[in-house]
């Protein structure tokens, strides 16, 4: 008998107690060999005074268990609370997000009979960081933040996803034709590791036209890897396409925990009908199965699950021709997937997970060319200083900068919301109240922080409202730093 492997259950918020209840009586009755242990995350955490939504004791048993299965939570509005979802996430390190998307025609309703596709999201960086301020009466701002070993990690996870799983293709998708330091770090990685995977086709896609390729044409797409903001949006339009939302299972594969998941919200609107569709938390549950290495109850479930919607056992939002009497609720729709267990569909096609493992990825295949690990050579060429100054014009800005700015420095532009204003600014460029101004050093040796600091003594006695500062640098002679739209 094989040992009950203990995971993680939160049963969320909404619906979420409903389709718990629906997923784990189907695992039982599948023979799923797990010990749930149950922890309370979600608005009534929040509500108690833990801005995360989740309690200290909580996140003794996910590091112990390892394995987390999640029902939707709702956060509320206001108050300054944080995504549950990013929190756990990123504190586990919980890097690759997996989103299988399947049409099931014609027994759900959509106009991409065919699709099959698998979106992998990186998890943890990008505008996900949570990095926000306001700086002025007038702007907000929030940081994108990319890293290599983030991009590594997540290609290489799409690679060894597509190889483990027979998937032919793998497209990156990116926005690098306008953010080319971060969305370009994304692209560059993407090409070194290709290589080290011949068998598999790739390429690349600028972000808008993939996804509106996505949205025509879904067929041409195997494996999407992509970053954190665009994977989040994509993944939803996919699983739309394929006939509903919330059909749509979830992994959050990190290299020692993981998370499953619906995608889908906690719908407090239907909470307590009994209506709700249990289906994506219960392939979630399927994913976790092979995960644990419970292959065999995985594809009893999975099967049973196709053999129901396929007889025609579906909920309120799946209801059609096609369907049986009146939809079925969250606890029948349960009990019809257990009826089904053994049963293979006859026109969907059969799933088996005979011989699936949870995926080791490798820091680098064996094959891989090996990349300098020693820190580039960096060197200090100027200062970006951000200024809060309303009702100003760039020219006058201008003036009262260079006045004080000390020898070794010159100001060479100003941007207002990254256009340059000055020198040689257009009247017709609207100006907020945020300028970016950029001094470099006035020769052609590097800059020592103690000249940023004298700039920025000189600032304060001139009454200048500096409010944030980035350090312009080269690496190895390379540019670390965007030229100005216009400059």
């Amino acid at each position: 008998m094989t040992q009950a492997v203990p995971i993680t259950v939160a049963n969320g918020d909404g619906i979420g107690p409903e389709i718990m209840e629906a997923t784990l009586r189907v695992l039982k009755a599948a023979g799923a060999a797990i010990a749930p242990e149950f922890i309370e995350i979600g608005e009534k955490q929040y509500l108690a005074g833990h801005s995360s939504g989740i309690a200290p004791e909580a996140w003794e048993s996910l590091r112990r268990t390892k394995v987390f299965l999640k029902a939707p939570i709702t956060t509320p509005q206001g108050g300054g609370f944080k995504s549950l979802n990013v929190t756990i996430r990123k504190t586990l390190g919980l890097y690759a997000n997996v989103r299988p998307c399947v049409s099931y025609a014609p027994y759900v309703k959509t106009l991409h009979p065919k699709m099959d596709l698998v979106i992998i999201r990186e998890n943890e960086e990008d505008l996900y960081a949570g990095i926000e301020h306001r700086q002025t009466d007038e702007v907000f701002q929030c940081l994108k933040l990319i890293t290599r070993p983030g991009c590594e990690k997540i290609v290489r996870y799409a690679f060894e996803y597509a190889r483990a799983n027979g998937r032919k293709k793998v497209t990156c998708m990116t926005k690098d034709n306008i953010m080319k330091m971060t969305d370009g770090l994304f692209h560059k990685v993407f090409d070194e590791i290709a290589p080290e995977y011949p068998e598999i086709q790739t390429d690349h896609m600028i972000i808008d036209i993939g996804a509106a390729r996505l949205a025509t044409r879904p067929d041409l797409f195997d494996v999407i890897v992509t970053p954190n903001l665009y994977g989040d949006i994509l993944s939803d339009i996919a699983a739309e396409l394929t006939g509903s939302v919330g059909l749509a299972p979830s992994a959050n594969i990190g290299e020692h925990v993981a998370m499953f998941e619906a995608i889908h919200g906690s719908a407090p609107d239907i909470a307590g009908k009994g209506i709700a569709n249990p289906s994506g938390l219960l392939l979630a549950a399927v994913m976790m199965l092979v995960h644990i290495g419970q292959a065999e109850a995985a594809a009893r479930i999975h099967n049973a699950w196709l053999s129901a919607i396929e007889d025609g056992v579906h909920t309120a939002e799946l209801h059609s021709h096609l369907s049986i009497g009146r939809p079925f609720g969250s606890m029948d729709f349960a009990d019809a997937v257990i009826d089904r267990l053994g049963n293979l569909p006859q026109k969907l096609t059969p799933v088996s997970y005979a011989g699936a493992r949870p995926m080791r990825v490798p820091a680098a295949a064996p094959e891989a060319p090996q990349r300098a690990s020693e820190p580039a050579q960096k060197a200090l060429v100027g200062i970006d200083v951000f200024v809060h100054a309303a009702h100003t014009r760039p020219d006058a800005l201008a003036e009262r900068l260079k006045a004080c700015t000390p020898a070794g420095l010159e100001l060479q532009v100003i941007t207002n919301r990254g256009v340059k204003v000055w020198p040689g600014g257009f009247p017709e460029t609207f100006c907020t109240d945020h300028w970016r101004c950029r001094f470099v050093a006035a020769g052609d040796e590097p800059l020592q922080h103690g000249a940023l600091v004298a700039l920025m003594s000189e600032l304060a006695a001139q009454g200048i409202d500096f409010i944030k500062t980035e350090n312009l640098c080269t690496f190895d002679g390379a540019r670390g730093f965007a030229l100005a739209q216009g400059q």
